[in-house]
């Protein structure tokens, strides 16, 4: 019998691969929180929030501030949601080209003066949404790598069921959501570190760790077949196989009957 084939997969699902982006995640949050004016890069509910407040108080100035990185955002997933379709099959994974224009774009954010926060708070903003559109699942399970309370929810969920059924899937589960929490906090903290050491080229730190993401992209991975799926592929399997045997039994009836003058 011929060794069985071990499943490859793109390493860009890997948990590999999320840790860096996970940690460049919330290294730019901090950036642009704690040096470039108090705006969120990732966690646009909180913009919405300080926009409003804004808006509320008639400050119209200050809420340009935080309308302008949502619009980023939402360019960026446009942006992002194209390259998947338009660089399909070429000699780069799509998701390579993604985290590729992430680093051009966050190296440039690092040369901008302070009078230009602005512009470098919509840049960060166009580069995390690349990388939450680009960037979706860990190990099979749907995740984000720029912000948290998705993968709270997930988090505390998938570990009541395992609470409830003893599943060991749930607690993997479950164990990915709040690692991938934890890598974004500590990005976050490093964050704040390299503020005191580089200032405005802090951002630079973020490029490294996408630079790593993007080279361990061209691995292969070899997947662990999960149990549910292997059982449901086992059922087709079976499924497929009595649905020939039944057409060949139609087929030699049909080939066996005296054809009619």
């Amino acid at each position: 019998m011929a060794p069985k084939r071990p499943n490859h997969g793109q390493m860009s699902e890997s948990f590999y691969t999320v840790i860096f982006l996970s940690l460049s995640g919330g290294l730019q949050d901090a950036y642009t929180y704690l040096f470039r004016g108090g705006v969120f890069a990732n966690a646009q509910t909180g913009n919405i929030v300080l926009l409003s407040v804004r808006l509320f108080e008639g400050d119209l100035r200050s809420a340009g501030r935080y309308l302008v990185p949502l619009l980023a955002f939402s360019l960026g997933v446009m942006v992002s949601e194209l390259a998947r379709w338009h660089f399909r099959g070429r000699m780069l994974h799509w998701r390579q080209l993604v985290v590729l224009g992430e680093i051009a774009l966050l190296f440039l954010v690092g040369f901008l003066p302070s009078r230009l926060d602005m512009l470098a708070n919509t840049l960060v903003s166009f580069s995390c949404a690349m990388q939450v559109q680009a960037f979706r699942k860990v190990d099979g399970y749907a995740f984000a790598s720029t912000m948290c309370v998705g993968n709270l929810r997930s988090g505390v969920d998938s570990l009541c069921a395992w609470g409830r059924t003893k599943n060991p899937e749930a607690r993997r589960k479950a164990g990915r959501y709040f690692g991938v929490i934890l890598l974004f906090a500590v990005g976050a903290g490093l964050g704040s570190l390299s503020l005191g050491w580089w200032g405005a080229r802090a951002i630079w730190f973020s490029c490294v760790l996408l630079a790593v993401s993007f080279l361990l992209m061209f691995i292969r991975e070899d997947l662990e077949e999960d149990p549910v799926i292997r059982k449901d592929l086992a059922e087709i399997r079976r499924d497929g196989t009595a649905i020939r045997q039944e057409l060949a039994k139609e087929l030699r009836q049909d080939l066996s009957e005296p054809k009619k003058p």
